[in-house]
């Protein structure tokens, strides 16, 4: 058995309760086996110690919805582009990238397969440990259906990148959610409504009828999984709430009534603001269509105000990041930008607790709790006052352990 005690850190363990001062930690093997404040007593001689004088521990950050699969800024043109081989290479370097921002777990939300989360189980490679969805449903001229209008080739399945496929009818939506099911995933995505990469759609349509998500719903539950939704329209929610759809993502167009059928549902809310701003930013430079950046900035005109609707409405509400390509790096603004809607600890709980609730690992992940897995990272100052501590990564977050293990440690290097 090895031991490890973190002394000395003002440890905010995300329950939502104050911060505490001079706090102390004591993980044996890969799990916390006690948290105290003040004088730690005398430490055992073999313990590993590692002095926090001055800086902030949390729990491990989850990123509620990332794409590891998306590599280059297209979504669409990067399955045309790569190779497999080269995709895959590539998405390993972005499971390493999340981990090094202090994402100890990530949620897929399409692409990657059960084998990248192997894995990082097995430690073959490193990075964020992994809730995934496989490959995506979508109905024809869907959000995954990512077919210019002038194609008139079949869908085309992908073996690697941000994977979906066309499935129509509940027949083969049913035949589809089976498939991904027997692939071992974790939940399954569907495409409840348009997107900004698709060509073929716009974000107020909904997508899929209220049978065909029903099937969808029926298949997952039935292996004790759920299923996760791509929807910005107040239609595509409802309908969503209706067929039992346990998770919203992004939900920008959300109305008063919408967010109503979520509260009464118990449907969690999964934000992804920073995708908008950086691809409102960086999109045109990075050549993406004119149509996806404007339908981007409609999506990011309404981000905040349907997150103020979701508090307003006692919704549960995590976090994702949701980021393409060259602007995975900027995972840590999504804190930012939350808090503004918030607060800085509500932004905090969202992509911890919260988050651990929804890819139901709320007993091993998401606080700093006796018993649970030893995820921590290791914060430069004060969050609370500054989220924005989160995207200098490289500086700022001094020590990362998952699981017990430390990945990173730079603390003595950063006094």
């Amino acid at each position: 058995m090895t031991t490890t005690i973190l002394i000395h850190a003002t440890i905010i363990d995300c329950t939502g309760a104050d911060p505490r001062p001079n706090g102390w930690v004591v993980i044996e093997d890969q799990r916390i086996k006690e948290v105290g404040q003040g004088p730690s007593g005398a430490l055992p001689a073999k313990a590993d110690v590692i002095d926090c004088l001055g800086q902030t521990l949390l729990p491990g950050l989850i990123d509620g919805h990332v794409h590891i699969g998306s590599v280059d800024a297209s979504i669409v043109e990067q399955q045309r582009r790569n190779f497999t081989s080269t995709l895959v290479i590539k998405s390993l370097k972005v499971l390493q990238e999340t981990l090094d921002q202090g994402f100890t777990t990530a949620r897929d939300c399409g692409g990657v397969d059960a084998g990248f989360r192997q894995a990082v189980a097995e430690g073959l490679v490193p990075g964020a440990r992994l809730s995934i969805s496989g490959g995506i449903l979508s109905q024809t001229g869907g959000h995954g259906d990512w077919r210019l209008a002038t194609e008139t080739c079949p869908p085309f399945y992908h073996g690697a990148g941000v994977v979906a496929g066309v499935f129509d009818g509940v027949s083969a939506v049913r035949r589809g959610a089976r498939e991904q099911l027997r692939q071992g995933v974790d939940f399954v995505k569907i495409m409840a409504g348009g997107g900004a990469a698709s060509p073929s759609d716009e974000l107020d349509t909904s997508q899929y009828s209220l049978e065909e998500m029903e099937a969808a719903v029926f298949e997952a539950e039935s292996a004790g999984k759920y299923v996760a939704a791509h929807c910005y329209s107040d239609r595509g929610i409802k309908l969503c709430c209706k067929a039992g759809v346990r998770t919203i993502e992004h939900g920008n167009l959300m109305t008063d009534a919408s967010a109503q059928a979520m509260k009464e549902s118990g449907a969690y809310l999964v934000p992804t603001m920073v995708t908008y701003l950086m691809i409102s930013r960086m999109g045109k430079e990075l050549g993406l269509p004119e149509s996806f950046v404007r339908k981007i900035n409609q999506a990011l005109d309404k981000a905040e105000t349907s997150l103020a609707i979701a508090l307003a409405h006692g919704l549960k509400i995590g976090s994702g990041s949701d980021l393409l390509g060259p602007m995975q790096t900027h995972k840590g603004m999504e804190l930012e930008l939350q808090a503004r809607v918030l607060g800085p600890m509500g932004a905090l709980v969202a992509t911890t607790k919260t988050n651990a609730e929804i890819i139901r690992r709320e007993r091993d992940l998401g606080t700093i709790e006796a018993g649970k897995l030893a995820d921590f990272i290791l914060v430069k100052g004060d969050p609370l006052k500054d989220m924005s501590l989160f995207q200098n990564y490289q500086e700022n977050l001094t020590l990362i352990i998952q699981e017990g293990n430390v990945y990173k440690n730079i603390i003595a290097r950063g006094r």
